[in-house]
């Protein structure tokens, strides 16, 4: 079992990728909404779950396919993250958890006018932040 309260073993390439990452899939929602999408890709690689579990480091977590994250497509992941972005994924390599994300190993956006959905990959919704819902396992599992 993965349990662990911050990431131990990373470096700056680590860095640079999640917070690539993070600005990829959440720009729109701020520096918060960012911080919840870096709290979604930590858990995944702490987390005992059976739909991470080969997963043994930072990079495997962000690049996974299939079950990745679409952000890595994006034009905007491939930039160079900038040093404010950086410092947004090194909070949440320390350690730092935000709600909804803080347990959460899903998020998606539903589309205009959408609800989000009461269930994803088998998890619950746990809540919604701007236009992303977050989605965690069964207590106990992370």
């Amino acid at each position: 079992m993965r349990e662990a309260l911050k990431v131990e073993v990373y470096d700056n390439t680590d860095i640079d990728f999640l917070a690539r990452l993070m600005r990829a899939e959440a720009i729109g929602e701020g520096e918060y909404g960012m911080l919840l999408v870096g709290n979604v890709v930590v858990n995944r690689l702490l987390c005992n779950s059976p739909d991470f579990e080969k997963i043994t480091t930072l990079q495997e977590v962000i690049f996974q396919s299939p079950g990745g994250f679409a952000g890595v497509q994006s034009e905007l992941f491939k930039l160079s993250s900038t040093p404010e972005e950086q410092a947004l994924a090194q909070r949440v390599l320390d350690g730092e958890k935000f709600w909804p994300a803080s347990r959460a190993l899903w998020f998606y956006a539903p589309k205009n006018n959408e609800k989000c959905l009461t269930t994803w990959f088998n998890q619950q919704n746990i809540g919604q932040y701007k236009s992303h819902c977050f989605y965690v396992p069964e207590e106990g599992q992370c």
